[in-house]
């Protein structure tokens, strides 16, 4: 039960679907690519993403100074694989999401780096 309802609470928030979504298809973000995308306060940005790795639906890894995060599709549960496939089949389409992808087209186009350090 207590993996039911972390993983509801994971997508019971727009921004953390948003997340997801932007992570969706991706190896991984830099979390600052996630904070422009989102523009959000980056501790808004860290709890969601708390959030999101305590119901198991993403990883993260650090490197340097940075924060990487993907989806958890190789070594998740069953129920995230399948919480994960229905999130990306009903949003896909959502105009939120749309704009998400473009505007992460123009920040993927920087270094994660270059987006950290200013």
């Amino acid at each position: 039960m207590f993996d039911f309802m972390n993983m509801t609470k994971a997508l019971g928030d727009e921004n953390r679907v948003r997340i997801l979504m932007a992570l969706s298809g991706r190896r991984e973000l830099c979390v600052c690519q996630l904070i422009d995308m989102l523009q959000l306060a980056p501790s808004t940005v860290s709890k969601h993403l708390f959030i999101l790795r305590n119901a198991r639906l993403i990883m993260g890894r650090k490197e340097g100074r940075w924060m990487y995060y993907r989806l958890n599709t190789e070594d998740g549960p069953e129920a995230v694989q399948g919480a994960l496939a229905w999130v990306k089949r009903s949003v896909m389409d959502d105009p939120v999401v749309r704009e998400d992808r473009k505007r992460l087209a123009a920040f993927l186009t920087e270094s994660a780096e270059a987006k950290c350090s200013a």
